[in-house]
């Protein structure tokens, strides 16, 4: 795989991943009534980021990437139901409460990433640590009752299972570091594939709802692997605590873009959203800076 090693030119390959992915939440907001079909939305963003992946993986490694599924093992394999788990969740998510609340929950993935690591890992949290955890749940509780409604909690409940589902496939990829990445990530979205197409067959509902929607579900597929390929590209050259900060672009974008009158959403965030928030992106800069000299990659890298 390619790999930078000039931290220069790492960062904005970076930053160009997490806005990349920070589009994610305006496609799902421009898809006709997603909330209606949320297993042909999972069926064909799986299955487009199964196929995408495998050839990415085929163009640099050849015939002989299969083997690589091969030496997933038990690590790769729960992380992968993770990860499938996390992309799941997030469309019951970001259809029933904001896209602002379900990207907040995301950013909280870094401090379930630190518990789950303590707990299962053995890894010490220092008390540094602690406090940015206790910052982030603060900012997790104001914006939990701002949102009171079933539906807006509802939502923000399946936003905190989609983080903790990244976390696990972070902490699957420390526990055995050699575990293959990206066929781990094909793996979640073949998950994501059988899951959608299993439900879709006993609801008797078609694969396909719309090409308009198809065509939208594949494109975030294709957003999610490119982010993917650049982030994994540059974050060889940067220590976790920078990486963290650079990540914020997702959720710092994605909440902008779908405010931004000109793509015509206009989703404005509630006052307990902003404040909550607030909260977080306090906790993640502060965790950032602490663990400057940890050089555990914490993300999707």
């Amino acid at each position: 795989m390619i790999e930078i090693k000039n931290d220069k030119l790492a960062i904005p390959v970076v930053l160009f991943a997490g806005i990349l992915w920070s589009f994610g939440p305006l496609v799902v907001r421009y898809m006709d009534q997603p909330e209606l079909v949320p297993w042909q939305y999972i069926f064909g963003r799986g299955l487009t980021i199964f196929i995408v992946l495998n050839l990415y993986l085929f163009f640099e490694e050849g015939i002989v990437f299969y083997k690589n599924y091969l030496k997933i093992g038990v690590s790769g394999f729960i992380g992968g139901i993770g990860l499938g788990i996390a992309m799941i969740s997030f469309i019951y998510s970001i259809t029933n409460t904001s896209a602002a609340i379900t990207l907040l929950c995301l950013a909280a993935m870094p401090f379930f990433t630190a518990l789950l690591g303590f707990l299962f890992l053995r890894e010490r949290i220092s008390l540094n640590v602690w406090i940015a955890i206790i910052l982030a749940t603060v900012g997790i509780v104001i914006i939990a009752f701002g949102n009171t409604s079933k539906a807006s909690l509802l939502g923000f409940v399946f936003g905190m299972t989609s983080s903790i589902g990244f976390s696990i496939f972070s902490v699957t990829l420390r526990w055995r570091k050699e575990t293959p990445k990206f066929t781990t990530v094909a793996l979640s979205g073949l998950f994501c594939f059988v899951i959608a197409a299993m439900f879709i067959i006993s609801k008797d509902q078609v694969f396909f709802s719309s090409s308009y929607n198809g065509t939208l579900f594949s494109i975030h597929g294709v957003i999610v692997c490119f982010g993917l390929i650049l982030y994994s590209i540059g974050s060889k050259a940067i220590p976790a605590a920078e990486l963290t900060l650079l990540s914020l672009t997702e959720v710092i974008g994605g909440i902008f873009w779908v405010w931004l009158p000109i793509f015509g959403i206009n989703e404005i965030p509630s006052t307990n959203t902003i404040i909550g928030g607030f909260f977080l992106f306090i906790s993640i800069t502060y965790y950032s800076l602490v663990m400057r000299t940890n050089r555990r990659f914490i993300a999707l890298n």
